[in-house]
């Protein structure tokens, strides 16, 4: 099997020099292709890109900006592989992953994987923060610390393999952005492809964000759920409604102790303080269990608010999603 490693960058070129630095360290024994795809940027990671070429299999396409999900989709007509991994720019592949995933796939193949995240002991303190509110059991985030049933995981594209033949039957990711992810997922799932969680084919993701942008990206996570529940509302969960429950309990909580009645704001405490204890046994530092009550914080309200304002919108209001929210949807 060929991989072709697909990696769509955006004014990025510090972070696909330390990806591609981690990649030449690979343990992997048998050739493989990187594609660098240049989604239009100011600042461009094409002399980076050349600084590796005696050490990796790699080519370097720029394009017109069109989003994450079309620049995934061009590396894949330009690749020569047979599978395709994809990763975001700003992750760090440990030397064992590809050895993991052909091992995955050799015991038990599947035309579409998806592997979970963690943080390096390098990454900043917030960055280890957001990192455990996006992996942790004890948020929403368990959907990339897998969570989900493995043999039915929807793999996020900072960390996805899919076959030559799914790509081709599913024409790749749509033009919503965030969302893409899921949506091909359960495209793949009704043309009959399985898609399934490689635990052990994790990557060290690094969210150059802070937390302003931190707030807008789960934000728009929260949108781009009620949108694709209209698409395919056979896959909505009630567990997607969990963070806007969340928020409004929170907000209720408060409202009560106006009439003393502080039982759901002492519950509410004690799962704040829980977030603080796990997470600084964890990263063993109570600065990072302090940084990362305020990550659930920003997780859980902004996506629960971006959920609740799309609810109301497109499965309410039944407006177009397109209308409703065009800088969702990236024009191809």
């Amino acid at each position: 099997m060929y991989f072709s490693l697909i990696i769509p960058v955006y004014n990025r070129p510090d972070e696909v020099d330390e990806l591609l630095e981690s990649l030449s360290k690979s343990d992997y024994k048998e050739d493989f292709e990187i594609v660098i795809v240049e989604d239009g940027s100011a600042i461009k990671c094409e002399d980076v890109v050349s600084q590796y070429k005696s050490k990796l299999t790699i080519s370097y396409y720029f394009k017109e900006n069109s989003g994450p999900g079309d620049s995934r989709n061009y590396g894949m007509r330009k690749a020569k592989g047979d599978y395709f991994i994809i990763f975001d720019s700003d992750c760090i592949i440990p030397a064992e992953y590809l050895t993991e995933v052909d091992k995955a796939l050799k015991e038990d193949y599947v035309d579409c994987f998806g592997g979970p995240d963690r943080a390096l002991d390098s990454f900043s303190d917030i960055q280890k923060a957001i990192n455990f509110a996006m992996t942790s059991f004890l948020t929403t985030g368990g959907i990339r610390g897998g969570s989900e049933k493995i043999e039915k995981f929807q793999p996020r594209s900072f960390n996805m393999g899919i076959s030559r033949k799914a790509f081709e039957a599913s024409n790749g990711f749509g033009n919503i952005h965030p969302g893409e992810d899921p949506d091909l997922s359960i495209r793949l799932w009704n043309l009959g492809f399985e898609t399934r969680l490689f635990s052990n084919a994790y990557v060290y993701h690094k969210r150059r964000i802070d937390w302003d942008k931190f707030s807008v990206q789960v934000n728009k996570f929260g949108k781009a759920r009620p949108i694709l529940n209209s698409w395919y509302p056979e896959y909505s969960k009630l567990t997607f409604f969990f963070p806007s429950i969340f928020i409004i309990g929170l907000a209720l909580s408060i409202a009560l102790l106006i009439f003393t009645y502080d039982l759901l704001a002492k519950l509410y405490c004690v799962y704040f303080f829980v977030i603080f204890l796990v997470s600084s046994i964890q990263n063993k530092s109570i600065k990072i269990g302090y940084l990362s009550v305020t990550a659930v914080w920003k997780q859980f309200s902004g996506y629960g608010l971006g959920f609740l304002e799309s609810y109301i919108k497109v499965i309410i209001l039944k407006q177009k999603p397109e209308v409703a929210f065009p800088k969702l949807f990236f024009k191809v």
